[in-house]
């Protein structure tokens, strides 16, 4: 993966600040959750329930990586995907789906994109979270 310029947040009096995730999902109940697993585990998070709210978030504070559900009404995930990595292209990305038939639709969005994008499948185990998304922070 080839990720140059990355936009981490700037530290401030010597120490790291956390990575920033932005959380899209339109099931309120799933993003607070991995909100408040990613916040325990050392990470900002920005949450927000529509890829529209998700974009505009976005736009006013640039993710380190974008975590959204795929199917949601309006703008899909991967709409949205495609919009911020266009935007934004430093930007990392993880969907989350409960429907296997997506998996096919987020590998060729990857491919179109020329992008890796992590899919993690609903549920998805907490310890699961959060080591994809350190991983995919520190490659």
């Amino acid at each position: 993966m080839h990720l140059v310029g990355t936009r981490f947040p700037q530290r401030t009096q010597g120490l790291p600040m956390k990575p920033r995730i932005l959380i899209v999902d339109d099931d309120r109940l799933v993003a607070d959750t991995l909100t408040l697993v990613l916040q325990a585990n050392g990470f900002e998070t920005k949450t927000a329930y529509s890829a529209a709210e998700g974009l505009e978030s976005a736009r006013r504070t640039p993710p380190c990586v974008l975590l959204c559900d795929v199917s949601m009404p309006g703008q899909t995930g991967l709409q949205l995907i495609e919009t911020i990595t266009r935007e934004q292209p430093n930007s990392r990305m993880m969907v989350l789906t409960a429907y296997s038939s997506n998996a096919i639709h987020v590998e060729l969005k990857s491919e179109e994109l020329n992008l890796p994008i992590k899919l993690l499948r609903k549920p998805c185990h907490p310890e699961e979270l959060v080591r994809e998304a350190r991983a995919l922070l520190s490659a």
